[in-house]
């Protein structure tokens, strides 16, 4: 795992190809009971347009009853809500699943720390993804 100080950015390595990566994310959203939003296939996008891009897609998921109390009490935190992971091939072939740190989240909004829990899931939940 990496995570980029300047940009709160976590990167963890995928072993699997970006079709079997975004399965194994729903596998475990679903299983924790977290609704999937939206899904935006920036690549099939790209494609229906005539250009190329390697496979990346967003997934936006998350929990009205987890994410509604941070943003009360942090109400900027709407454009970062629900979470997102990014899954995505790199130009070298591998394959990724980037999201935003909860300290990252907790730093730019200002989150009260006794709320912080309720995002930060988002990294165990994401590292189960890739193992």
């Amino acid at each position: 795992m990496a995570t980029s100080p300047d940009n709160g950015m976590v990167h963890l390595s995928s072993p699997y190809p970006v079709s079997e990566t975004l399965k194994r994310l729903d596998s475990v959203l679903q299983s924790r009971g977290l609704t999937v939003f939206a899904r935006i296939d920036h690549s099939g996008e790209a494609e229906k347009v005539g250009m190329k891009m390697h496979p990346t897609e967003l997934i936006i998921f998350g929990s009205p009853k987890g994410g509604t109390p941070v943003m009360v009490a942090s109400p900027t935190l709407a454009i970062d809500l629900p979470l997102k992971a990014l899954v995505w091939q790199d130009a070298g072939g591998k394959v990724w699943l980037s999201y935003n740190s909860a300290e990252y989240l907790k730093q730019r909004h200002n989150i009260p720390d006794d709320l912080v829990k309720n995002i930060a899931v988002i990294g165990p939940l994401l590292q189960g993804v890739v193992t």
